[in-house]
């Protein structure tokens, strides 16, 4: 029971606009920001979005920021939604749809349906997500067309310089300690897309609780090891074992504990 209460600390931060690396999407994540006070304040010309981009860059963390910093006021769908979560509510004042090259063909009719009645109720914004452009979108015909009306935004990956920057503002909210030459070898040892290194440093900041030291590259290895977590598909022969031939896991830990 301890050991579940431990790793429970390293509930991960909310997705919020504040810890969203902008980087080359600053427009995207301004208009996103201040919509919701826009549509209070009036009509608000653009209030259909689209936001498409490779995976782990990003979408679906905006959506969750528009809906966390929303107040109540905002509702977010997804493939995993109930098909009447798609109706229009009038109390709703922002819609934010996840994965639509996901959706059933049941969603997608919703959807559509949606889309209009947002069109039709000025007050109202919706902002959708995919996988690829709205032209080259995996849906209907119909949705497809909706969709592209409104602003399309194809988020810019990051540079690993961003990445890296990323890794460590994601560590400090977590109370998380990194050795400085953590990022660079995640980046360079495990998959590079945002989404499977946000998940690692989860991982490593439950492991870090667990163990009570700060993160570094022999708590990577043995954590590795000892959970048999995947790497990428880099050699890794060298990381496994030390000059002698011996297991790093095996390897003293001399670094210093999580808690400064």
């Amino acid at each position: 029971m301890q050991r579940q209460l431990t790793l429970d600390l390293g509930t991960p931060p909310p997705a919020t606009f504040d810890n969203f690396f902008a980087a080359s999407n600053h427009e995207l994540v301004t208009r996103l920001r201040e919509l919701e006070s826009a549509l209070a304040e009036g009509p608000v010309a653009d209030r259909t979005f689209y936001l498409w981009g490779e995976p782990g860059s990003g979408r679906s963390h905006l959506l969750h920021a528009l809906v966390h910093e929303a107040q109540g006021h905002a509702r977010f769908l997804s493939p995993q939604s109930a098909l009447n979560a798609f109706n229009f509510d009038p109390q709703v004042t922002l819609y934010a749809v996840d994965d639509c090259d996901r959706l059933s063909a049941a969603q997608q009719i919703a959807l559509f349906n949606l889309f209009n009645e947002v069109r039709a109720h000025p007050p109202s914004a919706l902002v959708a997500a995919g996988n690829a452009a709205p032209m080259t979108l995996d849906v209907r015909e119909d949705l497809r067309t909706r969709l592209g009306w409104g602003l399309v935004f194809q988020l810019q990956p990051l540079s690993d310089d961003a990445k890296a920057a990323v890794l460590k503002h994601a560590a400090r909210e977590r109370g998380l300690v990194l050795a400085d030459d953590v990022p660079a070898y995640l980046l360079t040892r495990f998959h590079r897309d945002m989404r499977s290194l946000m998940a690692l440093l989860d991982d490593l900041d439950r492991f870090s609780l667990e163990k009570k030291r700060a993160v570094t590259k022999q708590l990577i290895r043995t954590m590795v090891v000892t959970r048999n977590l995947p790497y990428s598909t880099e050699s890794l022969s060298d990381d496994f074992t030390d000059l002698l031939g011996d297991p790093l896991s095996a390897a003293p830990d001399n670094a210093p504990t999580r808690f400064k």
